[in-house]
């Protein structure tokens, strides 16, 4: 009797918070039309005395009913030197858990495209912590200036069905290690940030796959994370020490609701995290949304737009598994398995292998913590760098970002003023620029084909996974061709030039291309009427010209790349 009144009790809490989100909907809705009426200067109401205070107070009661579904990241376009580039924002892997996004950059210029094949790709891991991955806004557009961007989607339990089954810690460290080889596939190294929860699962993976031979990340970025959580505990490290995991588990773990696609499934709902969110500042939120009431009375747009953004984006909770909420709270706020070294984790073969921090040799270590940090207190995220034994000095760095919150260190002026330029510096300063051969096979039509400006998204998105050619294998007699012909110096003619360097098919589409730029009568005819002087490019003049185009020794592939940069 006593468990069937347990086991309503874990539908009945989220039944009645669904009821009452339905029920204050209509209302929220009625409180922002009332809200307009009142500041349209065409309706006699907006004239009264208090029509402002009165517009005003219906405007936030429409924040503070309204329900607030998931954030889009909204990134359209980033400058990287100077140049506006392109984003497109594209799913590469898609799990039942978890999407990893890349924000593709798009350019038309050829000395752009070179560049952006040449940055750093960056896995940013987000916090699987009650918000979406888009709190990482800024950080990725920032990061997107100089990088190769990948982020990890965290998928909201309540819509995963029960059929999927259970996600625990086990399986985030085995989805981290996945997404690691994915962009190390694609990009020919990786370079990996973890912000806040996933610096202990990230620091997992990585020990993982060097205890096991792999190649690992060249750099591992670890901010504002509980590594060790018995250094300078916080408020969250104390409500996790002072209960057990039976308390957790009773007073915490709710089911899915019907009305869900993950009906049924043992979650930590994202409306009682977002209550303890609240409830650990709860002076500054209620003065916070004073000052909104303010600024819309005396009609400063600007400062309510800002709040707007923001609670938007912070009042935005997903649900996060029992499973893996449970296994959070006993591995690294009570039982501290990474720092003790008891830490097994389960591989998706099922075979239990141990964590060791030790076995990283090759990835370089970078912790950054905010001075005035009230989640992860300072000397828990700087543990990691005690931890990883093997990691000569030179490659361990430490950063303390000073008057930065938890928040700072990765959003706003303190972090794009302060953190990133260090961020930059130290992958930069470690990375080993490898081009993966499938990398540079794709980027090739892209370089030879400027003066076709429509053609250009075409070809970049048949690198997509599933649409690029097929790479000729390294050693080849082909491969080896190419390479020799890609040395030449200086061809005896344009024909010879075309009939060195690629087969029969290209040489049929660009002879007659080249046989112009070699003859004065047709390049002038070429520029008169065909190809207006807007649209002539200097990289174009340079390919037929006379004089052999520099090498680029960063990104020509000639055979298998040297030990030092192939080690894990």
């Amino acid at each position: 009797m006593l468990h069937c009144s347990n086991y309503g009790k874990k539908y009945m809490l989220y039944q009645i918070y669904e009821a009452q989100r339905s029920l204050l909907e209509p209302f929220s809705e009625m409180a922002q039309a009332a809200s307009r009426v009142f500041t349209n200067p065409s309706m006699p109401v907006s004239h009264l005395p208090y029509a402002k205070r009165i517009a005003a107070g219906y405007g936030l009661m429409h924040r503070l009913a309204k329900n607030y579904e998931k954030p889009q990241f909204g990134i359209t376009s980033v400058f990287t030197d100077g140049v506006e580039v392109s984003i497109h924002e594209r799913v590469e892997m898609d799990k039942p858990f978890c999407k990893l996004l890349r924000f593709k950059r798009y350019a038309d210029d050829a000395a752009t495209l070179q560049k952006l094949l040449n940055h750093p790709a960056v896995l940013i891991v987000a916090p699987l912590s009650g918000h979406y991955a888009t709190l990482l806004r800024d950080t990725v557009r920032t990061m997107l200036q100089d990088h190769k961007v990948y982020i990890t989607d965290w998928v909201n339990a309540r819509d995963v069905p029960v059929s999927e089954g259970r996600f625990n810690l086990d399986d985030y460290v085995n989805y981290v290690q996945e997404f690691i080889r994915k962009v190390q596939a694609d990009n020919g190294e990786c370079h990996v940030i973890s912000v806040c929860q996933p610096t202990v699962p990230v620091m997992a993976a990585v020990s993982l796959m060097a205890a096991r031979g792999e190649q690992t990340p060249s750099s591992m970025v670890i901010m504002g994370g509980p590594v060790d959580a018995t250094q300078s505990p916080t408020a969250v490290n104390d409500l996790a020490t002072q209960r057990s995991l039976d308390w957790f588990e009773n007073n915490v773990i709710y089911r899915v609701p019907a009305n869900y696609e993950g009906a049924g499934r043992r979650v930590y709902p994202g409306f009682l995290q977002f209550s303890g969110f609240i409830a650990m500042n709860p002076n500054r939120h209620a003065t916070s949304h004073y000052d909104y009431f303010q600024d819309l009375i005396q009609g400063d747009g600007e400062s309510a737009e800002a709040h707007r953004r923001f609670y938007d984006e912070y009042n935005a909770v997903l649900d996060m598994d029992a499973d893996f909420y449970l296994d959070t709270i006993g591995t690294v706020f009570q039982d501290f398995k990474l720092v003790k070294g008891t830490w097994d984790v389960v591989s998706p073969e099922g075979k239990t292998e141990r964590v060791r921090p030790q076995a990283i040799r090759n990835t370089a270590v970078l912790a950054v913590e905010g001075e005035l940090d009230d989640i992860a207190g300072l000397g828990q995220t700087q543990a990691s760098l005690a931890l990883c034994t093997n990691v000569p000095e030179e490659k361990k760095q430490y950063y303390k970002v000073m008057g930065a919150g938890h928040y700072g260190i990765f959003s706003g002026r303190r972090w794009r003023e302060k953190c990133y330029p260090v961020l930059r510096e130290f992958i930069l300063r470690h990375h080993m620029h490898i081009v993966a051969p499938q990398r540079l096979h794709d980027s090739r039509p892209m370089m030879e084909n400027l003066e076709r400006r429509e053609m250009i998204s075409d070809m970049l998105a048949a690198t997509a996974p599933g649409a690029a050619p097929k790479t000729p294998a390294v050693g080849k007699p082909r491969a080896k061709a190419q390479t020799k012909a890609a040395d030449t110096k200086k061809p005896a003619s344009a024909k010879a030039a075309v009939r060195k360097t690629a087969p029969a098919k290209r040489a049929s589409r660009a002879a007659p291309v080249k046989a112009k730029a070699t003859t004065p009568a047709a390049t002038k005819t070429t520029t008169a009427k065909t190809v207006p002087a807007s649209r002539v490019r200097k990289p174009a003049t340079a390919r037929t010209a006379s004089k052999p185009v520099a090498a680029q020794p960063v990104t020509t592939w000639r055979g298998p790349a040297p030990a030092k940069t192939r080690k894990s």
